[in-house]
C-alpha cells in the first residue's frame, strides 16, 4: 500500500486465487505454458487498472521460466505487484504459485515482469500515479525493473532490420484463423493472454514437428506487443526454428493480424520461446542439431544467440546452459 500525489490510498498488489480446472489440462498432462501466461496477463491487468483507474493494455511480458508444472486440481495463486511506474506505464512483477488445496505452502512455478500502459477513452496513453517504494525490498524491486529497461532497448535495437522470409530453410509452421468474440477483453480487443496462448500453441507444433516428440515450453523471452488485435481480424501466427541447443529448440514466433476485407497483415506481437522434447517418462531429452543452410538461416541463428546474451544480462535473466550449448 502506498499513496499517490493526492494522498488517496492505492493498492499496488493484486492476488488471484482459483483452482486449476480440468478444462485447463494441456498437452503435457499438466497446465500448458500458454494458459499460465493468460493467468499472468489477467492478474497484471487487474493490478494495472486498480492503480491507473483507467483501461490498460499489455505492452511487454519479460523473460519467464516455466520451472515446475501447475497440475489440474492445484490451488493457484497469481500475485501481481507494481514495482515501478513510468509516466504512462506500470511495471508489474507477477509470481505464479500452486499447491495442494487441502493445505501446505504453495510452490512458486514461474515469475516474470509485465508492462502495462494506461490509455484514455481516445486510446492514447495517459499519465498514471507514481509508485514510491517504501521498504528496502521495494526499492530493490524497482531497481531491477529500471535495469531491465536498458536490456529491452538493446533487444529492440537488435530486432531492427531482421527479416523472416521464404529464404529460410528451418522448420516453420503458420496457423491462420479469425479472432473470435470469445477472445475479447474488457476493452473490446483480444486479450494479451490469449495472444500468448496462440504463441505457445504455434511453438509447440513447430518444435514437435522438428523433434518428432511431445514438447513443452520452458522459457519465453520478452513478448512484445506492437499494436492491438481486434475481434474479427484474420490472425496469422508464424513459428520458426532459429536455433537448437543441447535440449532446447529456440522458436521465433510472430503474430500478425488485419481486416479480412484487406490483404495486408501487420505485426502484432513477437516472442522467442524455448521448447524441449520429452520422452515417455516426461524427462527432457537431447534434440538433433539444426545446421543453418541459407544466409538467412545463419543470420537468424546469430540473432537468436545475440538476443539470449542480451537477456542474460538482465537481473535473473540467465538461460540454463543445456538450452544454449551444444
Amino acid at each position: 500500500m502506498t499513496t499517490h500525489d493526492a494522498d488517496a490510498p492505492l493498492s499496488n498488489e493484486v492476488t488471484l486465487r482459483f483452482l486449476a480446472a480440468p478444462t485447463d489440462l494441456g498437452r503435457a498432462g499438466s497446465v500448458d505454458a500458454g494458459t499460465v501466461l493468460e493467468w499472468v496477463d489477467k492478474a497484471a491487468y487487474a493490478a494495472a487498472v486498480g492503480w491507473a483507474k483507467t483501461y490498460c493494455v499489455t505492452a511487454y511480458v519479460g523473460n519467464i521460466h516455466f520451472a515446475d508444472p501447475v497440475n489440474v486440481g492445484d490451488m493457484v495463486e497469481v500475485t501481481a505487484t507494481i514495482v515501478y511506474t513510468g509516466r504512462t506505464s506500470m511495471h508489474i512483477r507477477t509470481v505464479v504459485s500452486s499447491g495442494d488445496p487441502k493445505g501446505g505452502t504453495p510452490t512458486m512455478r514461474s515469475q516474470c515482469l509485465v508492462i502495462f500502459v494506461a490509455v484514455g477513452a481516445d486510446g492514447k496513453p495517459v499519465e498514471v500515479p507514481r509508485w514510491v517504494p517504501q521498504t528496502d525490498e521495494e526499492r530493490e524491486a524497482e531497481a531491477q525493473a529500471v535495469a531491465r529497461i536498458r536490456v529491452r532497448d538493446e533487444i529492440v535495437e537488435s530486432m531492427k532490420g531482421q527479416e523472416y522470409s521464404d529464404a529460410g530453410t528451418a522448420e516453420r509452421v503458420v496457423l491462420r484463423f479469425l479472432a473470435a468474440p470469445t477472445d475479447v477483453n474488457w476493452g473490446g480487443k483480444v486479450h494479451g493472454g490469449t495472444v500468448m496462448r496462440w504463441i505457445d500453441e504455434a511453438a509447440y507444433v513447430c518444435a514437435s514437428r522438428y523433434s518428432g516428440r511431445d514438447t513443452v515450453a520452458v522459457f519465453s523471452g520478452g513478448v512484445r506487443f506492437y499494436r492491438p488485435l481486434l475481434i474479427g481480424d484474420v490472425v496469422e501466427v508464424e513459428a520458426r526454428l532459429v536455433y537448437t541447443g543441447n535440449k532446447g529448440m529456440h522458436i521465433a514466433v510472430h503474430v500478425r493480424s488485419g481486416s479480412p476485407k484487406g490483404h495486408e497483415l501487420n505485426l502484432t506481437t513477437y516472442c522467442l520461446t524455448i521448447m524441449v522434447a520429452r520422452d515417455e517418462t516426461g524427462a527432457a531429452v537431447p534434440v538433433r542439431h539444426w545446421e543453418p543452410a541459407s544466409a538467412e538461416d545463419r543470420r537468424l541463428w546469430e540473432h537468436a544467440r545475440e538476443l539470449l546474451e542480451i537477456r542474460g544480462r538482465a537481473p535473473g535473466g540467465r538461460v540454463p546452459n543445456h538450452l544454449l550449448d551444444r
